[in-house]
């Protein structure tokens, strides 16, 4: 997966996914329900560093590959939507960017 420029955005897209999906749906409940806010800070800012890696890799694939404006404001959006990375994952593999 990692062998290639798509493979390196595709790990780090579930990377970034993966943290957004555990800072809403196991960080945020323990603040809120569990009364443990340390979880939401640690977790937050994982996520944060995640997000920022991310958005080095989508600027480094849209240098390398030469992406279109689409593929670029799609992946900056779908860090914003719980799932989303996972769902422009599968676009990207049925695209001709993963045969390369």
């Amino acid at each position: 997966m990692v062998k290639d420029t798509i493979g390196q955005f595709r790990l780090m897209g579930f990377i970034e996914g993966g943290s957004l999906l555990v800072l809403l749906f196991i960080a945020m409940p323990l603040k809120y329900a569990a009364g443990i806010p340390e979880a939401v800070r640690i977790v937050g800012s994982l996520h944060g560093f995640f997000f920022i890696l991310y958005l080095f890799v989508i600027a480094f694939v849209t240098i390398k590959i030469k992406w279109s404006f689409i593929w670029v404001v799609s992946s900056i959006a779908v860090a914003f939507i719980p799932f989303g990375n996972f769902i422009l994952d599968r676009y990207l593999v049925k695209s001709s960017y993963t045969r390369q």
